[in-house]
């Protein structure tokens, strides 16, 4: 599908029109290739069911601001027909006076529905839960059940699952497939094609981690949130996909040094853009000026032995790619809940070995590379270069294990202060390392070459 381009009015309604018939996955990526204005323009023209099913895609960027430019009786009649979740969505994002004049105009139901899910914590499973699911009590039949169905289909998130509740308590008795519903004989008691065991469910305070996990473990189309066992809605895979995408890649921003985008990247600001990056920037780059400190206080020894600063890049980034990939091991470890705060000490019984295997391996790379560059006359190191190969190979078996070992404590540490292991960025854990790298390489120096360079 070819992107839109700014058009007259009356080309952005012959455009619009013509989209009507394209998928409305195209038709979402294309809009969020135009300017806000395009859009807008774009999204007045196209008939009403097509916006519906617009707004309804997570993709869409900008929805909070596209939907308040729309006219007011436009957009509140938009957020009736939408599903809850997705309006719920789009009203968070919303700043006042626009929220409550979009919610003013919504029926007195869907308002306190709308508001219900707002209260709850975004990120939490009823903050992005639906309401449009289907629920019957447990003393329909089959048949009875599947004609209800059919009437209010259009007007639920998923029909593949249905929630079976006792109807005098309302509480939540069993849930079923779809599929154990149509294989059922009409006349059968609708418990008796559901499976004879407790549904899974989880709180309305359950984060989303721990919803993918739930959903993936027991193999789920979708998840009842459960308070005192009522039910409130369900959360489908595809509400958790959109929302894990949305963490993770808030997660790989913070691993790469800066701060999470809240906007796609071309659509970012110039300021924006250096207001998100230049903080982190700033902040690691002080830190990095303890590695200026650290060759300070051996300026003597490098005095005698300038020889040595020829492998303080090999030996720093050594530890930090070290560092750096156990940082990464680790949350990644932590995140699929592998691990817990309590397996710290079992990580790092397993990470000083592995950094002492890996330190040695490097260390009889930069041996090979001293003594081969000594033979073959690429470089003359001097009478004592044998001593030199010994500094380096040491040095990298000292920097490589406290690498290992601090990375893979770092994200611990951060975790059991209440902050995202995640933001135990790569480069951070690499400044980290610099600057104990570089007191570990001049510390061997002085104990091997004490007596001869120094």
């Amino acid at each position: 599908m070819n992107d839109f381009s700014p058009v007259a009015d009356d080309e952005a309604v012959a455009i619009a029109r013509i989209l009507a018939n394209d998928h409305v996955a195209d038709v979402v990526e294309a809009l969020n290739h135009e300017s806000r204005e395009t859009a807008t323009d774009l999204l007045c023209a196209v008939p009403f069911e097509r916006l519906v099913e617009i707004f309804d895609q997570p993709e869409l960027d900008g929805a909070p601001e596209l939907a308040e430019a729309l006219p007011r009786a436009k957009a509140s009649k938009l957020l009736t027909a939408m599903s809850v979740d997705r309006a719920a969505d789009i009203l968070r994002e919303l700043d006042e006076p626009a929220r409550s004049e979009l919610l003013g105009a919504l029926a007195p139901p869907l308002r306190a529905t709308l508001l219900s899910i707002l209260g709850y914590p975004e990120g939490s499973a009823a903050s992005i839960m639906t309401t449009e699911f289907v629920s019957v009590p447990s003393d329909w039949t089959v048949g009875r059940t599947l004609d209800y169905i059919r009437k209010v289909e259009r007007t639920r998130e998923t029909v593949y699952a249905i929630y079976i509740v006792d109807p005098q308590t309302h509480l939540l008795v069993r849930s079923t497939g779809l599929r154990r519903l149509i294989t059922g004989e009409p006349d059968d008691p609708i418990l008796s094609v559901a499976p004879d065991r407790v549904p899974v469910t989880v709180t309305p305070l359950t984060d989303r981690e721990t919803l993918a996990q739930t959903i993936s473990k027991y193999d789920l189309l979708a998840l009842p949130v459960v308070d005192h066992g009522k039910i409130l809605g369900i959360v489908t895979i595809d509400d958790i996909i959109d929302t894990m995408i949305e963490e993770t890649t808030e997660d790989v921003h913070r691993f790469g040094g800066m701060e999470a985008l809240d906007e796609p990247y071309m659509k970012m600001s110039f300021l924006s853009m250096i207001k998100k990056r230049g903080g982190w920037l700033c902040a690691l780059f002080i830190s990095e000026m303890l590695t200026a400190n650290a060759m300070q206080s051996y300026e003597g020894e490098l005095e005698k032995a300038i020889v040595l600063t020829l492998f303080i890049p090999l030996i720093m980034s050594s530890g930090g790619n070290s560092g750096s990939q156990a940082t990464s091991l680790v949350i990644r470890a932590l995140a699929l809940r592998e691990i817990g705060l309590r397996d710290w000490w079992r990580v790092a019984l397993r990470e000083l070995p592995t950094g002492l295997v890996l330190g040695a391996m490097l260390g009889v790379v930069g041996i090979c590379r001293i003594a081969l560059w000594q033979y073959m006359g690429f470089y003359d190191y001097g009478p004592h270069w044998s001593l030199i190969a010994a500094t380096v190979g040491a040095a990298l078996v000292g920097i490589v294990t406290f690498g290992s070992l601090s990375g893979s404590m770092l994200p611990f540490a951060l975790k059991r202060v209440g902050f995202d292991p995640a933001s135990a960025s790569a480069p951070f854990v690499a400044t980290l390392v610099d600057v104990t790298g570089l007191v570990i390489y001049f510390s061997v120096a002085l104990v091997i070459l004490r007596g001869t360079l120094l």
